[in-house]
């Protein structure tokens, strides 16, 4: 290495140290400003996510159709594909969400006599322990109690209404905007997908040494490989999963099938944490009604569950994502507190990601090394 690129290297390294010292001395401006220029940015974002997930049935769907014109065929590959996800949104709108709103209405109407059978059952226990007795006093759960904190609440609440309007109807007008922007970018990054892949080489390409600029196109093929298969065995074992739920419930005649087998699809979602979030909401749901359904369906919930563990799973995902168990709830802990719920969904596939090209840097090292030593005792 030549003088000149000693003294640039050395260059490089002393300007990178300042303005990552200078970053740690301004994190809330550095943080604000990048909020900034990447908020209005935003329906980008969510547009490619979209797109990234559309494009798997869409892609699908493409190859399946015989037509010679390529852009009539992407365009009605297009067409199928978001009509078959409003449909969907329909299906939710129409049957899902009434079901739940019926559900919540039996809960409030049933969440009174709850309250007393667990008042007068405490009540009862406290006769021979004066100290729960005691304590039940001091807490003072009654009814009465409870309708007055509501009723406190409400007006203190109704002072704020007009304030509270007016900022849920500016955020839904915002809201509706950015979804609508977000679907222009949806569109037309899956109409022009072969384009923008075209010039997103030719910029690696133009701008990284070849080597390098092959190792980032390599890690981008890789990255949406797991990105693929993750999204596409996660929404599957979720539709699969809720469905076991149901039909087991329906079955056996437990009550508010719909609202958690959705519930259930819901939180398959998220690894590891979703399968205990659905067994206790839905647990205690179903306590409401009946305490003795809701202890079989928490029974009910852990035999499904390892069904889909060890039969289900396997087989719809398998080992596409290639991550050992303690990582993933690594992942996902970390995710969690650093990215919010954005974190959990992302955090298996990401931590994949990264596993993998940590798994064959090592490799790779441990080869040179190897070989480095096998020359050296020749």
């Amino acid at each position: 290495m030549s003088t000149k690129d000693t003294l640039r290297r050395v260059t490089y390294i002393a300007l990178g140290t300042v303005l990552f010292a200078w970053i740690l001395q301004n994190l809330s401006f550095v943080e604000g400003t990048i909020l900034r220029i990447l908020t209005p940015l935003n329906p980008l974002f969510l547009g490619s996510a979209v797109a990234f997930i559309l494009n798997i049935p869409m892609s699908a769907l493409e190859q399946r159709l015989k037509m010679k014109n390529k852009k009539l065929k992407r365009g009605l590959a297009l067409l199928i594909t978001l009509l078959g996800m409003i449909l969907l949104l329909v299906l939710i709108l129409f049957i899902v969400l009434p079901e739940i709103g019926r559900t919540f209405e039996n809960l409030a109407s049933m969440l009174p006599g709850f309250v007393e059978k667990i008042t007068l059952w405490a009540e009862n226990l406290s006769v021979n322990l004066p100290s729960i007795q005691k304590y039940l006093q001091e807490m003072d759960i009654t009814l009465e109690s409870i309708s007055q904190d509501l009723l406190n609440l409400l007006k203190v609440g109704g002072t704020n209404i007009a304030n509270y309007t007016l900022t849920l109807i500016s955020r839904l007008v915002s809201g509706t905007v950015t979804v609508f922007i977000s679907f222009v970018f949806t569109a037309y990054i899956l109409l022009d997908k072969e384009n923008l892949s075209r010039q997103g080489r030719r910029l690696i390409y133009a701008f990284l040494p070849e080597k390098r600029a092959d190792w980032v196109m390599e890690t981008l093929a890789f990255t949406s490989d797991v990105f693929s298969k993750f999204v596409t065995g996660q929404l599957t074992e979720a539709v699969i999963l809720g469905l076991m739920f149901f039909v087991s419930m329906a079955i056996l005649g437990f009550p508010y099938a719909m609202v958690i087998s959705v519930l259930v699809s819901i939180t398959a979602l998220i690894p590891l944490i979703g399968a205990f979030v659905a067994t206790a909401v839905g647990a205690f749901l179903i306590l409401i009604t009946n305490p003795l359904q809701a202890l079989w369906f928490v029974i009910l919930a852990q035999v499904l569950q390892q069904v889909e563990g060890n039969l289900v799973y396997p087989r719809v995902v398998g080992n596409s994502v290639g991550l050992p168990g303690i990582w993933v709830l690594a992942a996902i802990l970390l995710a969690t507190g650093l990215f919010g719920i954005v974190g959990i969904l992302l955090s298996v596939p990401v931590c994949s990601v990264l596993y993998t090209l940590l798994k064959r840097h090592v490799a790779s090292r441990l080869a040179v090394k190897e070989k480095e030593k096998s020359e050296a005792q020749v």
